[in-house]
């Protein structure tokens, strides 16, 4: 037999259920409400659609010149690295690169922005419940931290065509991205550091080649120098020569012992015979003859050497 509870006491039950029931609501819009403020929920993504991907932010001990030409070759290599829609493949080909895509947000904040999409694509691997045709893009910022340093986002999507869901990638992709930028970055440096090596190694060798041209321009100089002071020295031996040597006048002259006209002959000189001058007085030259013989001869019996 069931029991009928009086109106009067079945009305605080109903009127509380009711009060849970407005205060579970308020909540519920207020949730609501604050959902779309929350960071965690939505980070840079695609224009009407949540994406839950934060992408990949990387810094490169590099500039941003370098870090530009790496991600223009990367840009223009026609490849979605990090994702294919067969397994047989490695990557995903026929990309292409454009200045904007509004499968993303316009990009306000700082930094220099680039894209590279890939159209028609099925359900490519590493992204998230992509199961449909759509278009892969990739978004790249990049930023100057200083001289030496820079900062490269990437976020890549998978926007269906059907539905128009947004399928955020895993992190494959931008890690892939990443990496072959971060390789062309390191080429291009390494290519620097071989071109200064290289203009090191030729500066070295120049120095090199100059020093030995130096050196062989002071010792021509040297030898030169020798050279002129050889022929000084000649000249001035032929000189003294000339000095201490002379020749009998014709028709020859008669070698006395002593300094007289009186004095013993020694020998008979015929014309031209060359003598050597070994004592010089006012009117006689003690001379000394080939053969060895000393004696005087008359200064107006001698003459100078041809």
């Amino acid at each position: 037999m069931q029991t009928i509870l009086p109106k009067s006491k079945r009305e605080p039950c109903n009127g509380r259920r009711r009060s849970f029931s407005r205060i579970l609501a308020a909540v519920l819009t207020v949730l609501l409400l604050l959902s779309p403020l929350c960071p965690a929920t939505r980070t840079y993504g695609a224009k009407d659609h949540e994406v839950l991907s934060p992408g990949l932010a990387t810094d490169f001990s590099a500039s941003l010149d370098d870090v530009l030409q790496a991600l223009q070759e990367v840009l223009h290599d026609q490849i979605i690295h990090g994702t294919t829609m067969f397994d047989k493949d490695k990557n995903l080909s026929g990309a292409t690169a454009v200045d904007s895509t509004p499968l993303f947000d316009p990009w306000r904040e700082d930094g220099k922005v680039f894209y590279k999409i890939r159209t028609g694509v099925i359900a490519p691997r590493h992204f998230r419940e992509s199961a449909d045709q759509g278009t892969i893009a990739v978004r790249y910022v990049v930023t100057s931290v200083s001289p030496e340093r820079t900062r490269l986002r990437i976020v890549a999507i998978f926007v269906e065509n059907a539905r128009h869901g947004t399928h955020p990638s895993d992190g494959t992709v931008e890690s892939s991205e990443s990496s072959v930028i971060k390789e062309r970055v390191q080429a291009i440096q390494d290519a620097r550091e071989e071109a200064t090596e290289n203009q090191r190694r030729r500066e070295s060798i120049d120095l090199a080649n100059q020093t030995i041209i130096r050196q062989r321009e002071e010792e021509t100089s040297r030898l030169s120098a020798a050279k002129s002071s050889t022929r000084d020295l000649e000249q001035r031996v032929d000189a003294l020569r000339r000095q201490i040597e002379m020749r009998v006048k014709a028709p020859g002259a008669n070698l006395k012992s002593a300094p007289f006209h009186s004095a013993a002959d020694v020998a008979k000189l015929t014309a031209y015979t060359a003598v050597l001058i070994v004592i010089v007085t006012p009117r006689w030259y003690g001379v000394e003859t080939p053969g060895g013989q000393r004696g005087w001869l008359p200064l107006d019996q001698m003459e100078p050497l041809p």
